[in-house]
């Protein structure tokens, strides 16, 4: 006979699952394992939220086969197609009823050994988790642009978060019931959880190379989820793109002026066509990304107003 899953745990795993037949065994193989011993340990119940966002190979099928395996503990949230990972997450969020909650990716670059350590801390009292990666095992260029880009969404929304990209986190049940109320289509989940927190914490975690297959994120999806985070977060863009027109109008009204009495005193030039070129094609540049940032946040709006869901779940497969 099987056991049913229990009713409240004390922990929710939440774990986004897209196109990751290849790595979900070994997943399984460290992740129960590290969480059997956790619960003996700490004396607590814990569950774990599969969330498949549309796979199109096999993960579906694996994820199915591992609840029935192991129905006391585990549960498969299937979307009807591809929303994306923040989207599995806050699906996730749904369907977990621990009283705290850790997200995790399934590429195990985040070893699920380290939920001890979140889980330590979500017991002393901490609503939110932070991790930063150490010795981090990616390229430099996402390295880079990693850092790069946590500094600038520090500076525009001054929400701290030295590691922005690493999806281990912990949160309590109030913080993500915050997170579900709140009914953006868009959203970067752990900066708005942050904002909620009244006791945040970050920890260091260890990072591992991933087990098999390729990041899903490419350079498109990176540089959307950024600015997801940044319009999502501040109207700051757009003053300082304001601030920028105005500089911009009163040294192109200057320049005028300029021309315009050196014309008068020492007649007509072509020397300078070129420059006046130049000069033109880099306010032409500034005005074309101002509307591409106006239509980002027009688009948001657009977005908001139409209600859309935010993901359909196809089933979910549990042990009731």
């Amino acid at each position: 006979m099987t056991a049913n899953l229990v009713a409240n745990p004390t922990l929710s795993i939440v774990i986004p699952v897209y196109n990751e037949e290849d790595g979900l065994q070994a997943l399984f193989d460290r992740l129960y394992p590290a969480l059997d011993a956790l619960a003996t340990k700490r004396k607590i119940t814990y569950e774990i939220v599969f969330v498949n966002d549309g796979s199109k190979d096999r993960s579906a099928g694996i994820l199915s086969k591992q609840v029935e395996l192991r129905p006391d503990v585990t549960r498969a949230v299937l979307f009807h197609s591809n929303f994306g990972q923040h989207m599995a997450i806050m699906a996730g969020f749904e369907y977990a009823k621990g009283e705290h909650i850790i997200t995790l990716d399934a590429d195990l670059q985040n070893p699920p050994e380290e939920i001890d350590t979140l889980t330590g801390e979500l017991l002393k009292g901490h609503d939110y988790v932070g991790t930063i990666r150490a010795d981090r095992r990616d390229s430099f260029f996402r390295k880079f642009a990693s850092r790069a880009m946590n500094r600038l969404r520090e500076n525009i929304t001054r929400i701290t978060m030295t590691d922005q990209g690493c999806m281990l986190r912990g949160y309590s049940r109030r913080i993500v019931d915050l997170v579900r109320q709140c009914d953006e289509s868009n959203t970067f989940i752990p900066a708005l959880a942050y904002t909620f927190s009244a006791n945040p914490v970050e920890i260091t975690v260890k990072h591992e190379e991933r087990f098999a297959g390729e990041s899903k994120y490419s350079l498109y999806q990176l540089i959307r989820l950024n600015f997801d985070l940044v319009t999502g977060f501040s109207v700051m863009p757009l003053q300082i793109f304001s601030i920028l027109g105005m500089l911009l109008s009163l040294a192109a009204g200057s320049l005028f002026v300029y021309l315009l009495v050196r014309r008068f005193v020492l007649g007509a030039e072509v020397e300078g066509v070129f420059t006046l070129f130049a000069l033109t094609f880099f306010l032409i540049g500034v005005m074309l990304f101002g509307l591409g940032l106006l239509g980002e946040y027009i688009g948001r709006i657009y977005q908001q107003i139409r209600k859309r869901p935010r993901y359909v779940v196809q089933t979910v497969l549990e042990k009731k």
